[in-house]
């Protein structure tokens, strides 16, 4: 392990004015954890270094969209000089200058000698890998150590036993009891408002030709990306997908705030209505249509969850007449429930990486890397996020994870291409949401039954299957859409595992109903999709 600077390093410390030899503290902030708030940043110290570092091993882990490199980047220079410039002694390295460290603690221990530090704090990373190698690291070393809370989830302690999962409740049960808990959208005597739990009902349309029309532009920024762009061209970063000249995403708080004051003035009123819908209509709209985008802000902890369920609510109080209650309850779900829900599972779940339930063994077509299939629903979905680096979450569910599941892609595969492509993807997030609730590799943790469905799914909540090669109505000819015959061989290779599962004994029965013509013959089309399954 290397303990004393490289030599690019060390030039660029000798060039750096303000830095003190006199550093008692050495403190880490990672590229997620950019969080102003924090009670770190409350007092000035002058014997206290932060330090924020792009890393080369961050970059090697999976294969990242470049957007999500550049995002992080920017977010992460942004958010040093707002530091400096609020008085605190910070150093920004990028890849030039990390590049003789193959690791986070050899960069750490080269400057912990540098600067005779004698003490050395971290926040709690979000990803078990870095909380391993934080905690060894620290284990080992002569120096002291404490960790941090990050001060952004609204369940701090995930080990807490008020939080345990382990009792059988599901998330909707979660999400009540963070709902009295937290105070969120409750009356005084603890019912919700509006009188019921949950809108989900509400939240199911389509969109017709009149509502595309109406769809409003995304708001989007325009961050310079000419030397973090260069950086990853010059180290040869192993990276995918498209950016343009200037990245779109919110890479400081300013426009993070903007970004959801947009959302709750021009989204917000329609979002709950077609927070599931999709089309290929409007290239330049549709993939945004009425959603936030703030989770990349709120992941790299750029904003708090917080701030955003107040700013919804508090937008919903001053114009009920614009917003309906269920596009409001459906916003905060996501946020209150889902988000901090997958959190629980994935910290409660040591193993969670290694489940493979039902043995899912195929690997991932190349056209998830090109977005080249005839199927227009996963070109739509798969060519969306290699543009954008996002894509909403029954794009990523319904879509691009049926799919997965129905074809029985190794969850592994599957995962490492969700927390790659998305701009917003941390492990802690993406892994109980790929490999648990798309998947449902984890055997019923995330989720009671496999979100599995045929085409007809996709022909309920898109405009896709007007424009696709393949035919949604037809079942099991040459030209009929994969999802349909894909769908019934799915049940009918795990029915030994899911045909004791209650929520799917109604299609169980379904598929017992079919003459033994009909099911071969969907069976027939399903293997030739599976044997062909690179040139669909």
């Amino acid at each position: 392990m290397a303990n004393s600077l490289s030599k690019s390093l060390d030039v660029k410390l000798s060039k750096m004015h303000g830095l003190s030899s006199h550093y008692k503290t050495l403190r880490l902030i990672l590229g997620d954890q950019l969080n102003s708030s924090h009670s770190w940043f409350r007092e000035k110290s002058d014997t206290t270094l932060y330090v924020i570092a792009e890393l080369h091993q961050e970059q090697t882990y999976c294969r990242h969209h470049i957007q999500k490199v550049l995002a992080f980047f920017c977010a992460m220079e942004n958010f040093a000089v707002a530091l400096s410039e609020a008085g605190h002694h910070c150093l920004h390295l990028t890849l030039d200058d990390t590049d003789a460290y193959k690791t986070l603690p050899e960069l750490i221990t080269a400057l912990i000698g540098h600067f005779k530090v004698a003490h050395f704090e971290y926040q709690q990373p979000d990803e078990r890998r870095l909380v391993q190698q934080l905690d060894c690291y620290c284990a080992e070393s002569s120096f002291t150590s404490d960790v941090a809370s990050t001060q952004h989830f609204y369940v701090e302690d995930t080990t807490a036993a008020e939080w345990q999962l382990n009792s059988g409740g599901t998330m909707e049960h979660f999400y009540r009891k963070m709902r009295k808990r937290f105070n969120v959208l409750v009356h005084p005597d603890g019912k919700p408002i509006g009188d019921k739990w949950n809108f989900d009902h509400d939240n199911r349309n389509s969109l017709s030709a009149d509502d595309i029309d109406q769809i409003p532009k995304p708001k989007l920024f325009r961050n310079d990306i000419e030397q973090p762009l260069a950086r990853i061209r010059n180290h040869k970063l192993d990276v995918f997908g498209e950016v343009g000249n200037t990245l779109s995403w919110p890479t400081n708080r300013k426009q993070a705030r903007a970004l959801m004051d947009y959302f709750c003035e021009h989204l917000l009123p329609r979002f709950g209505q077609f927070q599931d819908a999709m089309t290929d209509q409007k290239p330049a709209l549709q993939w945004s249509l009425y959603h936030s985008r703030i989770s990349f802000a709120l992941n790299a902890k750029i904003i708090s969850p917080k701030e955003v369920i107040n700013k919804a609510i508090a937008a919903y109080d001053a114009d009920k007449k614009s917003i309906p209650l269920a596009s409001l309850e459906g916003f905060v779900r996501q946020i209150i429930g889902w988000r901090e829900y997958v959190r629980l599972v994935y910290w409660q779940n040591n193993d969670y990486g290694d489940h493979n339930y039902l043995r899912a063994q195929r690997s991932l077509p190349e056209y998830f890397w090109t977005g080249n299939t005839k199927m227009n629903c996963l070109k739509q979905a798969i060519g969306q996020s290699l543009e954008y680096a996002y894509a909403h979450h029954i794009q990523r569910l319904m879509v691009t994870g049926n799919f997965c599941l129905l074809a029985g892609i190794h969850p592994q595969e599957v995962d490492d291409w969700y927390l790659g492509i998305y701009v917003d993807a941390i492990e802690w997030v993406e892994q109980p949401n790929t490999r648990g609730m798309s998947q449902f590799a984890d055997g019923g943790i995330m989720a009671t039954k496999p979100y599995a469905a045929s085409g007809n799914y996709i022909h309920k909540m898109s405009d896709y299957c007007k424009n696709c090669h393949y035919k949604v109505k037809q079942k099991d000819s040459d030209d009929a859409c994969p999802l349909n015959s894909l769908y019934w061989h799915f049940l009918d290779r795990h029915k030994k595992t899911l045909g004791e599962n209650q929520r799917m004994q109604l299609m169980y029965k379904q598929w017992h109903r079919k003459t033994e013509g009909e099911q071969k013959a969907l069976m027939k089309r399903a293997e030739q999709v599976l044997q062909n399954i690179e040139s669909l």
